[in-house]
């Protein structure tokens, strides 16, 4: 446990990052699934109207740290070329 005043602030912060970082990271995972689903069942065009948030998760995901900015252009890249594919 800590034991200075820093270090527990330190730590008061972290927990709060943690709660945030972990929403961006879900929310992102989430709209990701939900467009895969989208594309496997055949619904294109829910598909590509999902898009836009799906770019908007991860997005945010990768400018607040959660996830690096190649990764996030790499999902970026990866979703859409499954939803304009066929």
């Amino acid at each position: 446990m800590a034991i200075k005043k820093s270090a527990k602030k330190t730590l008061r912060v972290s927990a709060r990052k943690r709660v945030y970082n972990i929403r961006r990271k879900r929310t992102a995972h989430d709209v990701l699934k939900r467009v895969q689903k989208l594309v496997a069942e055949g619904k294109r065009t829910e598909a590509e109207a999902m898009l836009a948030s799906a770019y908007k998760a991860i997005d945010k995901a990768g400018k607040g740290g959660v996830i690096k900015k190649n990764t996030a252009a790499r999902r970026k890249s990866r979703i859409a070329r499954l939803v304009s594919a066929k």
